[in-house]
């Protein structure tokens, strides 16, 4: 989906549009007042005081009647560039004006564009005339404090978006209706995933049974892959003490985006924003050679890190978190075998997800601006050319993303384009130096010195949160068959004949360890049948007459209307081979 914000004719198209709406606005309502109006990534909107009104689909109507009508007219539109002084008198009547004039630095030009009767505060540009505006859509309205404080007033907030022709209109707004199918947040409530309350707070997504059989399928697949490869497995709490993060140097460097220190009798404690630094003590717990390393340890640990409640969205955008992460402690030889371990593992767990859209960004330190990073040049630079090396020997593709590093080392993310909506990052693999350095971390060497090892942080499907949002928007919520929450549902035709039946053969599917529930509800067959569907079940069985006597099941998979006959036993063996095969 195009991003309106950074194509710069769109985003000059939509900010002129926005003028429109409000121009249709102070008509229809004469003692309307604006405050911003600002291009989005997907069009624009405008905050409106209308003096305590609150916005109706009707008017939603009316307003756009009203600009189509002011786009035919095509008004041209006109810049003027104005002193503090002159913007102060001509803007005098609005205070959401006056607001904004007087926090504009001292050497800002301020100007503003007239179209018609209406003139409005802006830095432009804006297009030639409002005719050009004519292609345009008022999606949606919604309330919205006054500088996002919600001890301010309530204005109202109009959202559209402007194309410069009908079809690119028609195919964007498509192109929404995708998206809003396929909007995790949607399907999670629709098959009951995970929910939000205000009462346990922003961020803090509390995932329903179904949400946890599918995170649980999540773990056990990559602690499977991670075990054959070495890795031991830990539990660590999810809060650490102050001195912890001093030594780690992450109060020095993330401080900001971590939940505040809590005081418990002598010690001050922090939710852990990350596992390193516990991870690092149980390195240190006991002494190793050289002939220990590498040495991998991997956790599924609760994190917390502060967002803004603005920027919070479902699993997506979380402040307590899953992740699927590991630190491995190696000697300076085996970082690129290391590293290179890590990015096969990545590139087999995107193939069983049939995940192709991605590419590999290197984040590096930005030496022009070392201020927030830990200053050791000889180090940085060892670690990004170490880095370097590996990719160029797997002849992977990558870019360079200066200053997008950790502040203890280079870094190689993998930024995957979902189906809808902007790239992100899911796994990731960080090179460090300085954390083993900082926490006193050794090996004995095989001339019996000791040495401090290399921690290489990694983290593949990086948060099951994110993972889950990704793979629910990926697959518009049909998930494969050993992924599904429910994978069978069994539905007896009539529940006076076929019920009993219907039991045996959940209780036999059910030994064999199927995901599978049981419709015997008093409700027609065409309703249940339509159920699973909306459900989104991978098989359904309809066991009646014929499947009773025959002791048979006949199922129809998930949006097929065919329906197949097989023995109780065939299926199974059916179905065993597609949950291990993960097909």
């Amino acid at each position: 989906m195009i991003n309106i914000k950074e194509d710069k004719r769109l985003n000059t198209l939509n900010h002129s549009c926005a003028h429109l709406l409000a121009q249709a606005v102070k008509h229809l309502f004469n003692d309307a007042k604006f405050w911003v109006g600002p291009v989005t990534t997907e069009g624009f909107y405008y905050d409106i005081d209308l003096n305590g009104y609150t916005l109706t689909e009707e008017d939603l109507e009316k307003i756009s009647k009203e600009m189509k009508k002011l786009a035919k007219d095509g008004k041209r539109i006109y810049r003027e560039e104005l002193t503090k002084k002159e913007a102060l008198e001509k803007f005098k009547d609005d205070p959401y004006k006056i607001d904004i004039i007087n926090e504009l630095p001292k050497e800002e030009v301020i100007s503003c564009y007239t179209q018609g009767d209406f003139t409005d505060l802006c830095r432009g540009p804006h297009v030639d005339s409002v005719k050009e505006c004519k292609n345009f859509k008022l999606l949606k309205f919604s309330g919205s404090y006054y500088k996002g404080d919600s001890k301010n007033k309530v204005l109202q907030r109009i959202y559209g978006v402007c194309f410069d022709n009908k079809e690119d209109l028609e195919n964007y707004l498509q192109e929404l209706e995708e998206a809003k199918e396929r909007d995790h947040r949607k399907i999670g409530k629709e098959l009951e995933i995970f929910m939000t309350d205000d009462l346990v707070g922003k961020g803090m997504p509390l995932w329903l049974p179904n949400g946890a059989l599918i995170r649980k399928q999540l773990e056990n697949y990559i602690y499977e892959k991670e075990q054959k490869l070495g890795y031991k497995h830990v539990y660590t709490p999810c809060v650490g003490t102050v001195d912890l993060y001093k030594i780690s140097g992450h109060w020095d460097h993330y401080k900001e985006n971590m939940f505040p220190e809590m005081k418990v009798d002598d010690e001050q404690f922090v939710l852990r924003p990350m596992n390193c630094p516990h991870h690092m003590l149980v390195y240190k717990n006991s002494l190793h050679s050289y002939r220990d390393l590498p040495i991998r340890i991997g956790e599924f640990a609760t994190d917390f890190r502060y967002e803004a409640s603005g920027a919070v969205k479902g699993l997506e955008r979380v402040r307590c978190m899953c992740q699927n992460d590991a630190h491995l402690f190696v000697t300076p030889e085996q970082i690129g075998e290391e590293f290179k371990k890590v990015v096969e593992l990545i590139l087999e767990v995107y193939k069983d997800f049939g995940i192709k859209n991605y590419k590999f960004r290197l984040s590096l330190r930005d030496p022009l601006d070392k201020e927030k990073y830990f200053d050791d040049d000889e180090m940085w630079n060892n670690a990004e050319n170490k880095l370097r090396e590996v990719l160029n020997e797997l002849k992977i593709e990558y870019f360079e993303a200066i200053g997008e590093a950790a502040f203890y080392g280079p870094k190689l993310d993998v930024e995957v384009k979902p189906a809808v909506g902007p790239e992100e990052t899911l796994s990731t693999c960080q090179l460090d130096f300085l954390l083993p350095r900082n926490f006193e971390l050794n090996y004995i060497d095989k001339d019996g010195s000791r040495q401090t090892p290399v921690v290489l942080h990694r983290a593949i499907f990086g948060t099951f949160d994110r993972f889950t949002a990704f793979i629910l928007e990926e697959t518009k919520g049909i998930l494969p068959l050993w992924l599904s929450a429910t994978q069978i549902n069994i539905i007896p035709v009539n529940n006076e004949y076929h019920l009993e039946y219907a039991e045996e053969v959940l209780d036999i599917l059910k030994e064999e360890g199927f995901r599978v529930t049981l419709d015997s509800r008093d409700e027609k067959l065409s309703y249940k049948m339509r159920e699973s569907q909306i459900k989104k079940i991978p098989y359904t069985l309809i066991l009646g007459d014929k499947e009773k006597e025959e002791k048979e099941i006949s199922y129809r998979k998930y949006s097929t209307k065919e329906t197949t006959t097989l023995t109780l036993k065939d299926f199974i063996k059916k179905i065993n081979n597609k949950i291990k095969n993960r097909e």
